[in-house]
């Protein structure tokens, strides 16, 4: 078997083989079922909220196309699509990557270590199936494609495809910011190079006017960039990389971020070393260091981005990474024995594992909304705004929800401090309550609001699992409740059973 079959093969198992282990789907993905599912089934762009009980706005949906493609996958593959749709979509970022390094230097791009040790850095954030960022990873990838194919080439022809390709990707995914930013580093790189810039300002600024075709016109890329600057301080996600909360986490990650920086400055000060620092910033390729400063940057202040650090150091720093190996003469048998290996792990896991729908039970409220919907309780929701689309999704339209996480898209900004008083049982948490009294509370038992909600004359626990509770208002409580099921087959095959329905 050629070494480039044996690499792709071995990458895309392995790939596969992560995306088998996910215990639960994202929790954004029944919106953007929803919203996909408005297009596909009703023809329109949703545009308005039906699902909470709440003020809402403008359904600013910077996800949509996301959502389209979810749902044709689910109609028409059924659910276990939407993992191999991952799989695929990854696969695709790490060979565009490969593609790359072999435009970039010539070197082989098959060594199969330093793309275990990036998959293994970005996995913990693609670990459920499947979110609408993948997409804006894998455009950002292809853009760093045709823009090295472009400067590296000087083939300008390929330039005129990114307008094209930024309409689409605008229509996938907020993330094309990254995109049009691209641009500019790519600019600044090339002016700092002395090389021919403007081509890729001019790219810029055509590529920027086309942000206008999108289902709102010009006052969604007012919405699109205040997106992009919301800093989002109540999801831990969008925490910076050594915060509090992260600053134990993402070990792979940190591990293959300072692998990489120690990799460049070893090289960076040999060169300076020999020829001086004057021509080594005379000969340094500004684009590469402007590029892996700048997601340098996203993944340390945002664990949701660092992703793109990954992708930009797989694309940039591998060069050197070979350089470095290249200089011990390894048997090829050691070459084997790592091929082997990964192999093993991936066929491995792929047999052994239950290949089967990830419920979440435990992460989702699966059986409290079960016990809702067996007893026929209908009303308001109060749910925690990460939950509240998988609510929605499974209780509509007897149930309204207080807010998911379409977050900025459709909610006001004063809503998620409201709900944070509320789970953490600050002095004014009844605010909530009296501002938008719900019927029914779904919450989770490590909150200091349940010990309290337990205590209060008004509401009374009526069902509880391992990580959730369900409250109904005193008056309205009944011992005689259904309990749901604990056989965790029917939670499979009703997982993406819904009530919302749309008409052409």
């Amino acid at each position: 078997m050629k070494k480039g079959i044996l690499f792709y093969l071995t990458l895309f198992l392995l790939i596969l083989a992560f995306s088998t282990t996910a215990n639960f789907f994202d929790f954004d993905l029944w919106a953007r079922l929803i919203a996909g599912m408005g297009v596909v089934d009703g023809g329109q762009v949703l545009k308005t909220d039906f699902l909470s009980y709440t003020p809402t706005h403008t359904w600013w949906d910077h996800e949509w196309g996301s959502g389209v493609i979810f749902y044709l996958f689910l109609k028409l593959f059924g659910p276990y699509s939407l993992i191999i749709l991952q799989a695929i979509m990854v696969f695709l970022i790490f060979f565009f990557c490969s593609r790359i390094i072999k435009i970039r230097d010539n070197a082989k791009p098959y060594n199969i270590l330093f793309y275990f040790f990036a998959l293994m850095a970005v996995m913990t954030n693609l670990n459920c199936p499947i979110r609408c960022h993948l997409f804006s990873f894998l455009f950002f990838t292809i853009f760093i494609y045709i823009l090295e194919k472009v400067r590296l080439t000087n083939n300008n022809k390929l330039l005129w495809v990114i307008p094209p390709l930024t309409i689409l990707w605008n229509n996938v995914h907020g993330g094309v910011i990254s995109g049009i930013g691209l641009l500019l580093m790519y600019a600044l790189g090339e002016f700092l190079n002395k090389k021919e810039f403007k081509k890729y300002i001019l790219t810029f600024v055509v590529s920027f006017i086309s942000l206008i075709i999108n289902p709102w016109g010009l006052e969604y890329i007012k919405f699109l960039l205040m997106a992009n600057t919301l800093q989002r301080t109540h999801i831990i996600e969008w925490w910076g990389l050594f915060s509090k909360f992260h600053l134990f986490r993402q070990i792979p990650f940190k591990i293959f971020m300072f692998g990489s920086i120690i990799t460049e400055i070893a090289l960076i000060t040999q060169k300076i070393k020999f020829s001086g620092i004057k021509k080594w910033y005379y000969e340094a390729d500004k684009v590469k260091y402007i590029v892996l400063l700048s997601t340098l940057y996203l993944a340390i202040s945002h664990v949701k981005l660092l992703p793109f650090f990954a992708i930009a150091t797989l694309c940039f720093v591998y060069e050197d990474f070979y350089k470095l190996i290249s200089k011990y003469n390894f048997p090829g048998w050691k070459d084997k024995m790592i091929y082997g290996l990964l192999l093993f792990i991936s066929i491995f896991t792929l047999v052994s594992k239950d290949f089967s729908v990830p419920v979440g039970i435990g992460t989702y409220p699966v059986k409290e909304v079960e016990f809702i919907k067996q007893n026929n309780l209908k009303g308001n929701i109060l749910v925690n705004f990460g939950l509240g689309s998988y609510v929605s999704y499974k209780l509509y339209p007897d149930n309204l929800i207080y807010m998911d996480g379409r977050y900025e898209e459709v909610y006001y900004d004063y809503m998620v401090p409201l709900l944070k008083e509320f789970c953490l049982a600050y002095p004014n948490w009844k605010d909530l309550i009296n501002n938008f009294p719900p019927d029914i509370i779904i919450i989770e038992k490590y909150y200091p609001i349940f010990n309290v909600l337990q205590k209060s004359e008004e509401w009374k626990l009526v069902y509880q699992d391992k990580t959730f509770g369900v409250f109904l208002p005193k008056a309205k409580a009944d011992e005689k409740f259904i309990q749901p099921t604990d056989d965790i087959k029917y939670y499979k095959n009703t997982l993406f059973t819904t009530g919302i329905k749309f008409k052409s």
